[in-house]
C-alpha cells in the first residue's frame, strides 16, 4: 500500500497553524490530519476551547473557516515520530511556508516537532508559549495528542493556546 502525504492546509494570515512531525500511518492512509481513533487532537481542541464543537478528522479542511491550518515538518514520510527518517524532515521548507503565509501563531503538536524545528533536544523544550523570536509568529509547544504519548498528556498548554488566540 502506498502512503500519500497529507496536503498542507495553509492560507495567508491564518490565526493558527498546527504543525506535526509527520502524518501518522493512519492519517496518511485516510488523508486526514490526526485520524487515528486514539489520537486526542480533535477532543483537545474542543475541550480547550479552540473550537466550539468537536470536529471529526475528515472535517479538517473546514477549520480553515476558523482561521486554522495544518502542516507537518516531513511531508514525504508517515508513521510515529521515532519512525520518521531525519532526511525527510525539511525545516527550511517549513520556515519558507511560515514566511510566505505569515500565520499569527504556530503550535507544534509535540515536543519532538519543536525540537526538530529549534535544533535542540526535546529535554530542552518547554510546553506552552515559547520565547518570542522576531522573525517568527508566536510559537506554542503542545504535548503530543498521540495515544502513544499518554504518559505525558495534559490539556493545560492547549488551554493556554486557546486563551492566547482568543477563541
Amino acid at each position: 500500500m502506498t502512503l500519500h502525504r497529507l496536503p498542507d492546509l495553509l492560507h495567508p494570515n491564518l490565526r493558527l497553524v498546527f504543525v506535526g512531525t509527520a502524518a501518522s500511518t493512519r492519517s496518511a492512509e485516510l488523508g486526514h490530519y490526526y485520524a487515528h481513533p486514539g489520537n486526542r487532537f480533535w477532543r483537545a481542541i474542543h475541550e480547550a476551547g479552540i473550537t466550539l464543537r468537536r470536529y471529526q478528522p475528515g472535517e479538517f479542511a473546514s477549520l480553515l473557516e476558523l482561521g486554522i491550518g495544518f502542516t507537518d515538518l516531513s511531508k514525504s514520510s508517515a508513521g510515529m515520530d521515532h519512525q520518521i527518517a531525519a532526511e525527510t524532515v525539511d525545516v527550511p521548507a517549513f520556515r519558507a511556508k511560515i514566511k510566505k503565509y505569515r500565520p499569527r501563531t504556530i503550535a507544534f503538536t509535540s515536543k519532538k516537532a519543536a525540537s526538530l524545528f529549534y535544533g535542540r533536544p526535546t529535554s530542552g523544550i518547554a510546553l506552552g508559549r515559547q520565547p518570542r523570536v522576531e522573525s517568527l509568529p508566536e510559537v506554542f509547544v503542545l504535548p503530543s495528542p498521540s495515544g502513544a504519548a499518554s504518559g505525558h498528556w495534559t490539556l493545560e498548554p492547549w488551554r493556554e493556546l486557546a486563551a492566547w488566540i482568543g477563541s
